[in-house]
C-alpha cells in the first residue's frame, strides 16, 4: 500500500508516517527501481497503531522503540515489558507530585495577589523576578 493509504488506515497523517520513519520506528520501504511509489507492508498499519497507543500511555518515542524491539526479540518476555510499564508508572507518579507542588505554589501566589494595580507592583511578578529560591511558596524543583 502507498503512504497515503497507510496513513489513512493507521489514523495518522502522511507527515506522521514520515516522522516515524525518520525516528527509526517505521521502516521506509525501498524506492522501486522503475521510479514508482514505495509500497508499505500491511503490518505497518498495526505498527503505527502500536506507536500511537504507547504514546497515549505516556511512553516517549525512544521508549516506544524499546518496546517494539522487545516485541521483536524472541528471547525477551512479558516481564521485560512489565518492567518498562512499571518504570513509566513511577515517572507518572513523580510528575503528578511535581504538578501538585506547582499547583500549590500557584494557588499561594494567586491568593497573595491583590489583583489590582500596576503589573510592576504585582506580587506574582515580584516573585517571578526574585532571585532568591528560598522565597518560593514551595519547592517546585522535583
Amino acid at each position: 500500500m502507498k503512504i497515503g493509504s497507510l496513513a489513512r488506515r493507521a489514523g495518522v497523517g502522511v507527515e506522521t508516517v514520515r516522522f516515524y520513519e525518520r525516528k527509526g520506528l517505521v521502516e521506509q520501504p525501498a524506492k522501486p527501481r522503475d521510479g514508482g511509489f514505495r509500497t508499505y507492508p500491511r503490518d505497518a498499519v498495526q505498527r503505527i497503531r502500536f506507536i500511537r497507543q504507547a504514546q497515549e500511555l505516556g511512553f516517549s518515542l525512544r521508549e516506544t522503540g524499546e518496546l517494539l524491539a522487545l516485541k521483536a526479540i524472541a528471547s525477551s518476555n512479558c516481564a521485560d515489558v512489565r518492567d518498562r510499564a512499571r518504570s513509566k508508572l513511577e515517572d507518572v507518579h513523580r510528575k503528578i507530585d511535581q504538578l501538585d507542588r506547582i499547583k500549590g505554589a500557584l494557588e499561594q501566589l494567586i491568593d497573595a495577589c491583590p489583583g489590582e494595580g500596576a503589573p510592576r507592583s504585582c506580587s506574582i511578578i515580584e516573585f517571578l523576578d526574585s532571585t532568591e529560591s528560598d522565597e518560593a511558596p514551595c519547592d517546585h524543583r522535583a
